[in-house]
């Protein structure tokens, strides 16, 4: 019998910790490898010869979304894909960052309480997408902030065309402090730091009366914007302030990942000492 074989495509992705956290997850017993090429078409005919299933990151997941045959629900309102696992009837899409996102938001405010809660998504490239629709699926007032515009109001439309998903607001990133203090949910998805977050009062972390537990996701784990000292500030500010990074969203998004590509679930506790 065939040996299944998984990877990963993008570029640059020799950094990535993707293989370490699949060879933890499973003990060793699949094959998972890094497919590095700036050439998505290239990176595509790998998978299609080698691999049964392909992790996709940056700059490849809407050319990956694309290619597909077949595409889940949440890959077909974010236009977007960053697993495409070989099927009898063709390769489908799916998107784990959205399925990661929504498992960490089920956990943080409890299953079925999303209906009274608001979240703040400050950009909306692909991790911001998929954490919009997250939050959007499970009842949430969303409000989305982004450089752009235009991605924001696109990413609202979405939203939008969603059953039983409150109508999404598009607001400036000039009134991330606002909104910041308001939400009960923050997702940080902007690369950089942008100078609001240092502008973040002692009341913008405590929150409005009666809703002072403040909750913050960060998308970056190489280089987080919310630093240390930020973090103190929050804190001592609002001792119920929590904040996730990074890696735990990148955990989430690989533990549902790869029950997907093997329809095993994988030892979770392994891959938390990878991170």
């Amino acid at each position: 019998m065939k040996k299944e074989r998984f990877g990963l495509i993008g570029y640059p992705i020799a950094h990535s910790l993707s293989p370490a956290l699949f060879k933890a997850g499973y003990h060793g017993r699949f094959p998972y490898e890094l497919i590095e090429t700036a050439d998505f078409e290239e990176a595509y005919s790998r998978f299609l010869h080698v691999y049964d299933g392909i992790n996709v990151t940056a700059p490849f997941k809407e050319q990956a979304f694309a290619k597909a045959d077949l595409v889940s629900e949440e890959c077909r309102l974010i236009r977007a894909t960053n697993l495409l696992v070989k099927t009898p009837d063709g390769v489908k899409a799916y998107n784990s960052d959205y399925l990661g996102v929504r498992k960490w938001l089920e956990e943080t405010i409890g299953a079925g309480s999303g209906k009274d809660k608001s979240v703040l998504i400050a950009g909306c490239g692909g991790a911001g997408k998929a954490a919009a629709i997250a939050a959007a699926s499970l009842g949430m007032k969303v409000v989305l902030m982004n450089r752009n515009t235009a991605k924001a109001e696109a990413m609202a439309e979405s939203i939008a065309g969603m059953e039983n998903a409150p109508a999404a607001e598009v607001q400036p990133l000039s009134s991330f402090r606002g909104y910041f203090r308001r939400c009960d949910i923050v997702i940080y998805n902007i690369p950089t730091s942008i100078p609001a977050l240092y502008e973040l009062t002692e009341d913008d972390f405590r929150g409005m009366p009666g809703r002072s537990v403040k909750h913050v996701l960060e998308a970056n784990y190489k280089d987080p914007s919310f630093g240390s000292g930020l973090l103190l500030k929050a804190k001592e500010a609002n001792p119920d302030f929590s904040y996730t990074e990074g890696k735990v969203w990148l955990l989430y998004q690989a533990l549902t990942g790869y029950e997907i590509f093997t329809s095993e679930k994988p030892d979770f506790a392994s891959m938390s000492v990878v991170l």
